[in-house]
């Protein structure tokens, strides 16, 4: 009998040696790429220069007005970091710091957790009324943020106020109040109108992530006998990590630059109570305090500060965002 060692080998075609199509150069400098860089530029520099001239110009002029003193009038007076040390001297500096870190934390929390629950809800529990309801808490998102203020100030209004006329006709007369004239009210009313104003974005960006999650992952959590608590904990939440990240963002960003829904409503009263640093700034920018003399100088580095928090919650999302990927 032949072994497989002494049966006949088949034909086999010798390989083909012919030489591969050499690939066309592209080498650093050819005609070519040089073309393609002038396009990119071309199609690069009005956006260029458009950011120059009214992004990176303004914040480093700014910078540079926050070294000095000026009222408005005249060459600015340079006095190094004067504004800075007189901040953590200024105790309406401070609390306005202070305030603008606690509406932010809260607000940013609130909203969060809510758009959650409330997507989750829209998602599952009112799925055949899903539209109706998504319209309704979404529309006070695209109201704008004065308008809404001018709304709100009026139903907190002791006299004519919706809210306090409410009380009265269901019998809580004892808890009508002057909401925004009071210190101890003002603050949970501006994050009231914040959450009213934000709910329905946040709660379409969760929406909108919820459907990217696998529905056979709930099935299988069903069939081992996890409860829907059990699988909001351990599939929702940890699928929306990336999401989470994102709203956590732009609540930070949303609440380190707040202005104009407080300084409609309260100007940062009653006695500096919702003083906030955007409202601080517009005051010493354009005379409202210290006797009507505009202070440009102090108040940019306000402006300063602000970008700076703004800029580490940007930092803050992409950490999160990068975390949520591994």
């Amino acid at each position: 009998m032949a072994t497989a060692l002494s049966r006949p080998r088949k034909n086999v075609a010798p390989p083909d040696r012919r030489p591969l199509p050499r690939r066309p150069s592209y080498r650093f400098g050819s005609p070519l790429r040089k073309s393609q860089r002038l396009a990119g530029y071309l199609f690069v520099a009005p956006t260029f220069v458009l950011f120059l001239g009214f992004v990176l110009w303004p914040i480093l002029y700014t910078a540079y007005l926050s070294l000095t003193s000026w009222g408005g009038f005249g060459a600015p007076r340079f006095v190094n970091f004067d504004n800075y040390s007189r901040m953590l001297n200024d105790p309406v500096a401070r609390r306005a710091m202070i305030i603008t870190l606690v509406l932010t934390g809260v607000t940013t929390a609130v909203l969060t957790f809510l758009g959650l629950v409330t997507a989750v809800l829209v998602n599952v529990v009112w799925a055949k009324v899903g539209v109706l309801v998504r319209t309704i808490l979404f529309i006070p998102g695209i109201v704008s943020f004065v308008v809404s203020a001018v709304l709100w100030k009026l139903i907190y209004d002791p006299n004519i106020g919706t809210l306090n006329r409410l009380l009265g006709a269901i019998g809580l007369d004892s808890l009508q109040h002057p909401w925004l004239a009071d210190q101890k009210t003002v603050l949970p009313a501006i994050v009231v109108v914040t959450v009213w104003g934000g709910l329905g974005f946040n709660m379409l960006i969760y929406f909108a992530g919820l459907q990217s999650i696998d529905p056979n992952l709930y099935e299988a959590a069903a069939m081992d006998g996890a409860n829907t608590v059990q699988q909001f904990r351990h599939i929702t939440v940890p699928s929306l990590r990336v999401v989470t990240g994102l709203i956590v963002s732009l609540g930070l960003l949303n609440g380190f630059k707040a202005f104009d829904v407080i300084f409609v409503m309260t100007g940062g009263g009653p006695n500096h109570a919702s003083e906030v640093l955007g409202t601080y700034l517009y005051s010493l920018a354009f005379g409202s305090t210290s006797g009507s003399i505009p202070q440009l100088g102090y108040a940019s580095a306000f402006s300063v500060v602000t970008m700076v928090l703004c800029t580490l919650a940007v930092i803050a999302q992409l950490w999160l965002t990068r975390r949520a990927d591994r």
